[in-house]
């Protein structure tokens, strides 16, 4: 009987044991699970009735920011970062066409990214020329913000970097709206010019959209590796 008894006592001291280390380990997973990362805005700039600029293909800006924001929301997902898109489909952000519609649409994408405090915040676009000799990617940043300027500066360096750079350029600054919704590091990149036909052939290929996006995405974690 007692020898029984002892059986018990151990059996419910293992039990207690094993029902401590598992709420242990549940609260330690939901800990790890619910750590938040880090946050990237994605821009593809222009959609809807705003196409951008249009290629002598008839290839629509606000096509081509779109495919490139998307490869680098997998892109940055993979490296660990929660990515945030302003746009992720065809249509704009201004709910309806009546007149003002690019205002409500630049509005809805700072009240996005003002919700998102995100790390940093990229928009892409494409360039676009009235020489078609010009071509080439380029990084555009907030002049008021040191951080803008530095997050421009390694965006330049990983584009000057590709095989495909025929002339490598610096960043300039700009007076852009997109750059002022938040204090989080800035940056435009003009991925190429669709009045040269060079660089239109280039954002065609997928292949090159992705390296293009690798390119923006080793120069975004450069700028955040040295940032921490």
């Amino acid at each position: 009987m007692k020898r029984s008894r002892l059986y018990l006592s151990a059996f419910a001291v293992i039990l207690l044991v094993l029902f401590a280390f598992g709420t242990c380990f549940f609260a330690l997973s939901r800990t790890a699970s619910g750590a938040q990362r880090p946050v990237v805005v994605l821009d593809a700039g222009h959609g809807g009735i705003d196409a951008g600029v249009t290629g002598k293909t008839g290839v629509k800006e606000s096509d081509l920011n779109l495919l490139i924001v998307r490869i680098l929301q997998e892109k940055f997902e993979a490296a660990g970062y929660e990515t945030v898109l302003t746009r992720r489909s065809e249509a704009g952000l201004y709910g309806t066409t009546a007149p003002g519609h690019k205002k409500r649409d630049m509005a809805a994408r700072a009240a996005i990214i003002q919700e998102a405090s995100p790390a940093l915040v990229l928009s892409i676009h494409q360039n676009y020329f009235s020489d078609p000799a010009r071509r080439g990617a380029q990084a555009f940043y907030r002049l008021d913000l040191p951080s803008s300027k530095a997050l421009a500066c390694a965006l330049q360096s990983a584009l000057n970097g590709m095989p495909e750079c025929v002339k490598k350029t610096s960043p300039v600054a700009g007076d852009y709206f997109i750059l002022k919704c938040c204090d989080a590091p800035s940056c435009i990149v003009e991925c190429g010019f669709l009045s040269n036909p060079e660089d239109e052939q280039l954002l065609l290929d997928e292949g090159y959209r992705e390296k293009l996006a690798s390119a923006i995405l080793e120069g975004a974690l450069t700028y955040l590796s040295a940032a921490t």
